[in-house]
């Protein structure tokens, strides 16, 4: 948005009511001012040491027998813009981060793509953008642009294609790398949601006013299912399970549902997951847990692979990480820890094991709207409201200061692991009989077990699975 052009300080006010000076009166004579007099109210300035240069300036101004040569002219100071280079994010957190700025509204959605090399955005600018990782410059914007804001966009998992959905009722998608328009479908309803299946066959988008789901092919853009009235409110947020094969979808009705793809039926349902409407949903690696976030300010992780929740609601509560709404969620690969985005501004990294929340990134000037992981686990990057990403590097999370401080007062008691030397936490009072001397990832790598079974172990259950379960120009 342009400045209003700045009034001039030297062009005279031509709309000043003020009146002129009226001319002397009665016995006052300009110049007539005796030396007395002068000197007395001059005596009265005190001139402190730093600035008596500068002050002595003034006072010859006031003397008539000074130089009438005009003084030096101080130089302008010009505000110095923000660059986009990296700098710490809080001196106790030592979290080096990134500015993205280009779009020029909201960004809503966020994404690393091609090996985390390039980032994918979505804004209510009404454009897809490309991103270079390494020097934050936009690589492509994807034409031709959608005719509304992007509410959310979407990458498929070998990189080749990348879909949007908009305010304008369509799904675009297009190819990565030439750019080139692929297809569009145009729906009946706004669409608030849409997600491509990690194997790329399919496309699942969310609905407002229908409060349904539809899965497409993405092939030959036909439709797989379509499920009407899915929830009773409208849907936030769909994603579908590692293999595929399932879909999971979380409403203002405050339910969660999951839609299988091969029977056309709907697995499970649970209703009042959370206090107040569901923003987002997104499963483990493993496709065991699915973590939901919501306005009640928490974040909640469900057994949806062995229904644990029936008996005893979701298996971890993260609480006390956002002071407002919380917008969105997100894995790390390996499920070692989570990270959300909320109304506070902030995002927040959570150690899944422990449960509790292990940093929050602040310095977004507006609503954190996404935020995703990269599969290196190094970055993470976050969208916001106000205009900008934030690349975060997160590598030495587990030792910078204000982490280690933390666990400390959590009663977290810190070891070194005798492996790989990386710092690790296990709780001072715990009494098991086994003493830990490596870390988790080196206990699961010397016992050949999958990162996320260890991580999650707590949550694990024994109950047995459930079962798996128009084209426009």
């Amino acid at each position: 948005m342009a400045s209003p052009p700045l009034c001039s300080q030297t062009a005279p006010d031509k709309n000043c009511k003020l009146p002129p000076p009226s001319a002397p009166t009665g016995g006052y004579h300009p110049g007539k001012l005796s030396w007395g007099t002068l000197v007395r109210a001059l005596g009265r300035f005190k001139l402190s040491i730093p600035q008596t240069h500068r002050n002595m300036q003034l006072l010859d101004t006031l003397d008539p027998l000074a130089s009438r040569e005009p003084p030096p002219l101080l130089p302008e100071k010009h505000e110095v813009p923000e660059k986009l280079i990296w700098g710490d994010q809080d001196p106790l957190s030592k979290i080096p981060f990134k500015i993205l700025s280009g779009h020029e509204h909201a960004v809503s959605t966020c994404h690393f793509c091609v090996d985390d090399t390039k980032l994918l955005s979505g804004s209510y600018d009404c454009t897809v953008k490309m991103w270079d990782a390494v020097d934050g410059s936009v690589v492509r914007d994807f034409e031709p642009r959608p005719k509304a804001p992007v509410v959310e966009c979407s990458v498929t998992a070998d990189n080749s294609r990348v879909i949007a959905a908009s305010h304008d009722k369509t799904v675009r998608a297009w190819d990565l790398e030439t750019g080139k328009l692929l297809w569009k479908v145009r729906y009946d309803t706004f669409i608030v949601s849409c997600k491509f299946s990690p194997d790329g066959k399919y496309v699942v988008s969310g609905f407002d006013m229908d409060h349904g789901i539809c899965i497409i092919d993405a092939e030959n853009i036909t439709t797989v299912s379509i499920v009407k009235d899915h929830h009773t409110r409208s849907i936030t947020s769909c994603c579908f399970d590692p293999d595929s094969q399932r879909v999971a979808s979380v409403s203002l009705d405050r339910c969660i549902k999951i839609w299988d793809v091969r029977s056309q039926a709907t697995l499970l349902t649970i209703t009042k997951a959370h206090s107040n409407a569901i923003s987002n949903c997104c499963f483990t690696f493993s496709g065991h847990f699915l973590c939901t976030s919501s306005w009640d300010k928490n974040l909640k992780i469900w057994n949806v692979h062995t229904g644990e929740f029936r008996n005893r609601g979701a298996c971890v509560t993260l609480m006390q990480g956002h002071e407002g709404s919380v917008s969105s969620c997100h894995f790390a690969r390996d499920s070692s820890f989570l990270i959300s985005g909320g109304f506070d501004r902030t995002v927040a990294i959570w150690d899944v094991a422990e449960g509790y929340r292990k940093l929050s990134l602040k310095g977004h000037n507006d609503w954190v709207t996404d935020v995703a992981v990269s599969n290196n686990k190094k970055w993470i990057l976050s969208a916001s409201k106000d205009r900008t990403m934030r690349l975060w590097n997160i590598e030495e999370v587990d030792q910078i200061p204000l982490v280690i401080k933390y666990k400390k007062a959590m009663g977290l008691k810190l070891k070194q692991c005798e492996r790989c030397d990386r710092p690790f936490s296990i709780f001072e009072s715990d009494t098991s009989s086994e003493i830990f001397t490596q870390c988790v990832f080196c206990r699961i790598d010397t016992r050949g077990l999958p990162v996320e079974t260890s991580s999650l172990s707590s949550l694990e259950s024994e109950n047995s699975p459930l079962p798996r379960g128009s084209k426009d120009d």
